[in-house]
């Protein structure tokens, strides 16, 4: 897209139009401490194709390309994204389409949003999805926060250890300033989370478990469901990684009340980080405590089918500070890309694409073990397994970045007790002789 600035005569033509004689009449209600008064330090300019050849240039100076096959994942994934899912989201009238503030006046964009949340119910196994959230970690932030809005009077959620780490720095964030009391479940020496001294809890509103969780180990959510329901409070469960059920039971069919995630898997490339989109479902009877949009399916007078945000008295727009939560949008373009991509996969797709990520990691892990390291959790694992080697392992990674692989995230950083062991991902973008060349490192 090339910028195109007013001209002078528009300036003139606008500012004659709101009763102006200039643009600093215009600015005057600005403080004057609050203007920049200096000049932009900024390059001098470029042409196109100077600037092509900066940008290109910039490219090539990362550490990590197109080329570069990357086995870490911790909460963000390199999937194959069919040209189909590009293709399509990229068209104009899907693309440049805003949240529906007037919503009957957006039946396409109101009618994809529909499609979204029926896909999702049934991937996830609730009765209710909502139009989406920002992104997973404050997915289950508003998830807490509507489980404290269920219990009322209780003040207390409890938070697995195994949750990604910055999804549980944004759980703190919503609830700490509020007053509310988070405490930390202990992972097990399996991977699973440790919910032994759940009934210790009194006061306890909700309980959140990732599954998959950080390091890649699935959760005994039947389990956990008896234990949580048994303690008197609502279980909220999340995940990263939602292509694992395709293989694994779905947390709602499982007993969770509240599901919720990171949906970037689906369509979606990493981009550094973002945008993302936040996966957010429930069952029926907690439907109206839940936050953000919903769409639904009516008639109009004439029997026609049409499509309108239903329950909107919750939001922010409407309620103010009555609202169940702030959130009065939606991650659209990226929601509709999610349903694409379902669409396009189907049910058999995604159970096919599932058992090949996992077969992919299987075969990673038994090169490893081999080759003389240790998988650190005996649970049962999607996509990402946790390693320690018998030796230091950075000079090893070094000599695989040469190779341009990288091999692991050092999880040190995140969680120090576990300093020198590395969370590897493997999914269907890495082929057999990437994972046979970091094999033979580690065995040299």
């Amino acid at each position: 897209m090339r910028y195109l600035p007013h001209t002078p005569e528009e300036i003139d033509a606008m500012l004659a139009a709101v009763g102006a004689a200039s643009l600093d009449e215009l600015f005057a209600s600005v403080p004057a401490d609050c203007r920049m008064t200096r000049a932009w330090d900024l390059p001098a300019p470029k042409t196109e194709w100077e600037l092509n050849d900066h940008l290109r240039a910039l490219a090539a100076s990362m550490g990590v390309n197109e080329q570069t096959a990357v086995l870490v994942g911790a909460g963000s994934y390199h999937h194959h994204i069919p040209e189909t899912i590009r293709v399509l989201a990229g068209r104009s009238e899907f693309l440049t389409a805003y949240t529906p503030y007037q919503p009957e006046m957006a039946q396409g964009t109101l009618q994809g949003i529909f499609e979204y949340q029926t896909l999702t119910a049934r991937l996830l196994g609730v009765d209710v999805v909502n139009a989406s959230m920002y992104d997973g970690a404050s997915a289950l932030a508003e998830a807490l926060l509507m489980g404290l809005r269920i219990a009322k009077k209780k003040r207390r959620v409890a938070v697995a250890r195994a949750i990604h780490p910055h999804y549980r720095a944004v759980v703190r964030a919503y609830l700490e300033p509020a007053g509310f009391e988070i405490v930390e479940l202990d992972t097990l020496d399996s991977g699973r989370t440790d919910l032994g001294g759940l009934d210790a809890l009194d006061d306890l509103a909700a309980v959140a478990l990732q599954s998959p969780n950080f390091f890649g180990v699935i959760e005994d959510l039947d389990s956990a469901a008896a234990a949580i329901h048994q303690a008197g409070a609502l279980f909220v469960a999340c995940f990263t990684e939602p292509l694992a059920y395709g293989l694994y039971r779905n947390p709602g069919s499982c007993g969770a009340d509240i599901v919720c995630g990171e949906g970037q898997s689906f369509g979606l490339p990493r981009s550094f980080g973002g945008p993302n989109l936040g996966m957010f479902g429930c069952k029926e009877p907690f439907t109206r405590n839940m936050p953000g949009r919903l769409v639904g399916e009516t008639r109009d007078v004439e029997g026609r089918r049409g499509y309108v945000l239903t329950l909107a008295t919750r939001e922010q727009h409407i309620r103010r500070e009555k609202a169940t939560s702030n959130i009065c949008s939606n991650q659209g373009i990226c929601a509709l890309t999610a349903a694409m991509y379902m669409a396009s996969l189907g049910g058999t797709g995604i159970r096919q694409l599932a058992r090949l990520n996992y077969d992919r990691s299987e075969y990673l892990k038994n090169l490893l073990i081999k080759a003389g390291a240790r998988i650190v959790f005996a649970g049962p694992t999607f996509n990402e397994f946790v390693v320690e080697f018998a030796a230091d392992f950075r000079p090893v990674r070094e000599r695989l970045l040469a190779k341009n692989i990288v091999a692991g995230l050092e999880l040190g950083t995140l969680y120090p007790d576990m300093a020198g062991r590395y969370l590897f991902c493997v999914t269907e973008t890495i082929d057999r002789q990437t994972m046979d060349t970091i094999a033979a490192e580690v065995g040299a």
